[in-house]
């Protein structure tokens, strides 16, 4: 784990950009009807790759701000109220964590992306907001818990290891 403000700094900046691909590339399948399809998610194509990263480019830097500001504080307290790392498993205390970081943050990033490509981008009316807002984290929600606890997270925490050995001890 991060040691220092640098070293947290990139954390959250390669956790970031992990979690807006990984969304990023399920949202654009299900824009292009790819779920919709026989065999489902199996039919991803480069295409889907290519313009998730490119709306990755810039969803990740809302990410990293959001979590900055209150996504990781509001996961942190979700976690110390029900763990304590010094008497619980530390890694429960963790997954705790993770669990209260995307409660907060997938509601956060659904307002964020509803507002900018069904309400600016695709022209509905702002009236809509609300209930374009609820559709669209009732879509997320399942992807981001799972994406980021068994993909975003992983790949995060293995990263950083690499590139910081001495300040990846768990």
């Amino acid at each position: 784990m991060p040691k220092t403000k640098l070293q947290g700094f990139l954390f959250g900046l390669i956790m970031s950009y992990a979690m807006a691909y990984g969304m990023e590339v399920y949202n654009i399948a299900w824009k292009l009807g790819v779920n919709l399809q026989p065999g489902g998610m199996s039919n991803l194509t480069g295409r889907v790759f290519w313009e998730a990263g490119l709306e990755a480019l810039y969803m990740g830097l809302f990410v990293l701000l959001f979590s900055n500001l209150w996504g990781n504080r509001l996961g942190g307290r979700f976690a110390a109220r029900r763990c304590d790392p010094a008497r619980d498993n530390p890694y429960l205390c963790q997954l705790l964590r993770q669990g209260g970081t995307v409660a907060v943050m997938c509601p956060t990033m659904s307002l964020v992306a509803s507002i900018l490509f069904n309400i600016l981008l695709g022209g509905a009316p702002w009236r809509q907001l609300p209930a374009i807002w609820i559709g669209t984290v009732l879509k997320n929600f399942p992807m981001a818990f799972f994406w980021n606890f068994f993909a975003a997270a992983p790949f995060t925490h293995w990263l950083f290891g690499r590139l910081f050995p001495q300040g990846a001890g768990r």
